[in-house]
């Protein structure tokens, strides 16, 4: 376990550490040259490293069959805790029954060694119940539904640790571990740090809401998802140079950092919503933003479902307090970005626009409305997407 730092427990009170170094992680890479080879699916491979770092504090490795389905049933782990989205590691039929509980296993990326594992459990997945519970739907329209539906039958829980890095790391200089943030805040005199999660440019909308949380606590923590996303979501190094280029222009240098989430994106509604709630919570934030939709995709959520799950555990149970927003736009009638909760005027006044617009009007190569984002940003996005489609047809 890691010294705590902060003004925040993390979830479940310790904020784990399971990163081999030195002497440790020397015996741990000869020992693993010998030891059964699992290969971990691309979420995996940032499950581990979010494991290990203390993002998924109190957890220490993969769910073994009881928490798993104590979190699909019951929104907890098996010890009461709240928890939202099964973490596990799967395997094809063929690998698990060459493996045991008790046995100890190297996890690779790829050619690469990652860490280590004790199998305390070997169980088959209940894919249909796991999709019906945690993602509200058995569609395999559903990108996190498909993704499971495609992963192997069987899952491995047990205890980790991780002796390398993944074989690719993005934006080393961001990937800052909850120890890290926590000495961060701690460093700068933040003691009330708002948590923003988003795997999107940021917008005019996502400023008001940024800015509007910024007024009540002393420091925001932008902390965009880099992990594993939907093929048409917008390339993580392209929405990181937006955030730069708008943080270096419209927000106190002083009062925000910026960070990397290196997780996977899950698409799983309202229980990711509580689920990145309890990942910023361990690295040291107070208050997290809850927007419209969050991690929803398609129409497969209400557009609040993700503010209404709050209401199923007891005030308190949490430990980080949530910021609901509405709705958020430029009302061209207010001459300003407002809400749903504070404009009186009707949608023929608002600008704003879908996903999908936004990627068009990018790949047209035309600007996006001064009204709808920053033209900085915007010019970022445009050039970002006119470079990968160059690349494509290489």
């Amino acid at each position: 376990m890691t010294r705590v730092v902060g003004s925040i427990a993390p979830h479940g009170g310790q904020l784990v550490n399971r990163v081999l170094r030195g002497t440790l992680r020397e015996a741990a890479l000869e020992r693993a040259q010998s030891l059964p080879k699992v290969q971990l699916t691309p979420m995996a491979v940032s499950d581990l490293e979010m494991i290990a770092v203390g993002a998924f504090s109190p957890l220490t490795g993969f769910m073994t069959r009881e928490d798993y389905e104590s979190v699909i049933d019951t929104m907890r782990l098996s010890n009461g805790l709240p928890w939202t989205i099964p973490i596990t590691l799967p395997v094809d039929d063929e690998t698990a029954a060459s493996l045991k509980e008790g046995q100890e296993v190297t996890l690779m990326d790829g050619d690469h060694v990652m860490g280590i594992m004790t199998i305390a459990d070997r169980f088959p997945a209940d894919k249909k119940r796991e999709a019906k519970e945690v993602y509200r739907t058995t569609d395999e329209a559903h990108p996190g539904v498909a993704r499971l539906y495609q992963q192997g039958n069987w899952l491995l829980g047990g205890e980790v640790f991780m002796v390398n890095g993944p074989k690719v790391v993005e934006f080393p200089e961001l990937r800052h571990e909850p120890a890290q943030t926590r000495r961060m805040f701690a460093s700068r005199g933040w003691r009330r740090i708002v948590a923003f999660q988003t795997r999107n440019p940021i917008h005019r909308a996502h400023e008001y809401i940024q800015k509007t949380a910024l007024e009540i606590v002393d420091g925001l923590f932008l902390h965009p998802l880099v992990g594993e996303t939907k093929a048409d979501d917008i390339p993580a190094d392209v929405r990181i140079e937006s955030y730069r280029a708008i943080l270096r222009d419209y927000y106190p240098a002083d009062r925000v950092l910026l960070g990397v989430f290196p997780a996977a994106m899950r698409y799983a509604g309202p229980r990711e919503a509580i689920f990145h709630a309890i990942a910023r919570k361990n690295y040291g934030c107070t208050h997290f933003i809850v927007g419209r939709d969050h991690a929803g995709v398609g129409n497969y959520y209400g557009t609040y479902d993700a503010h209404y799950i709050f209401d199923e555990f007891e005030p308190g149970e949490l430990g980080i307090t949530p910021l609901f927003f509405d709705y958020t736009f430029y009302c061209r009638k207010c001459g300003a970005v407002v809400s749903a909760k504070t404009c009186p005027h009707g949608k023929e006044n608002w600008v704003y626009l879908s996903g999908t617009q936004v990627r068009e009007m990018l790949e047209r190569g035309e600007m996006l409305p001064e009204e709808f984002t920053r033209p900085e940003v915007s010019r970022v996005l445009m050039e970002g997407i006119r470079a990968k489609k160059e690349k494509k047809e290489e």
